[in-house]
């Protein structure tokens, strides 16, 4: 699990070692209530998490000289940037300056994504698809606290995010390589935890209570059986 203050990459080798440090479905609807972050920090964080992935994904595109990688994601990267200017929009109807909003959040959501980026392109696919499936249902789940703005952006977050041909590159390096199987799968379960942590960190207590505990524990029971479709789906063990 990723340390937030303190984390370093190791270089790429080709050793296959990790570096050190779907969606909801049926689940319960929880009132976050009092947990709930205000709808700025809320609409801040959503807009810049897509932002990252945007920007992660083209990162991949320059990276990679074959063709079908680069259609896999760019259309990938595409969605994630319409659903970035789809929440700047709903920021600006609401009087506010979307890169005011999101700045408070930049360091912190810029050092999540640099600490699950992958030594290897498949674990940085990898990256986006399970951190991105995460948060975005979190975030859909956080969105009914806030009337017709959460509305707005739920409809954002349940529109496609075209990562289908990104799945079938990582499963065919599944099924074609036993080695990259299990760091693959050794990969997603660490990325699990430091997605938790900014689910967990977007919530207005810096600590939860136990009485606030057992308000989102259905919240991120429902995370984590998503998550386990995902790797089922990838022919990965969660």
């Amino acid at each position: 699990m990723v340390n937030w203050k303190f984390w370093r990459r190791r270089p790429p080798a080709r050793i296959l070692r990790l570096r050190s440090r779907g969606d909801l479905g049926d689940a319960t609807r929880v009132a976050f209530e009092e947990l709930a972050p205000d709808a700025t920090t809320f609409l801040g964080q959503a807009a810049y998490l897509q932002l990252g992935y945007f920007e992660t994904l083209s990162r991949l595109i320059r990276a990679t000289p074959d063709l079908d990688e680069k259609e896999a994601l760019s259309l990938a990267a595409g969605a994630a940037l319409v659903k970035h200017r789809a929440i700047v929009d709903v920021i600006r109807e609401r009087g506010e300056v979307p890169s005011e909003i999101m700045r408070p959040f930049q360091a912190q959501l810029d050092e999540f994504r640099w600490a699950t980026i992958g030594a290897r392109p498949r674990e940085t696919m990898l990256s986006v698809h399970i951190t991105a499936g995460m948060l975005d249902d979190f975030y859909r789940t956080l969105a009914a606290e806030y009337g017709d703005t959460g509305r707005k952006v739920a409809r954002i977050l349940n529109v496609d995010s075209d990562r289908e041909l990104i799945v079938d590159l990582i499963r065919a390096t599944i099924e074609a390589d036993d080695e990259m199987r299990s760091l693959l799968s050794m990969w997603a379960r660490r990325l699990v935890g430091d997605t938790l942590l900014v689910a967990r960190a977007a919530l207005r207590p810096q600590r939860l209570g136990v009485d606030d505990e057992k308000k989102v524990e259905p919240v991120f029971t429902a995370l984590m059986a998503a998550h386990a479709r995902r790797m089922d789906a990838l022919g990965l063990s969660s």
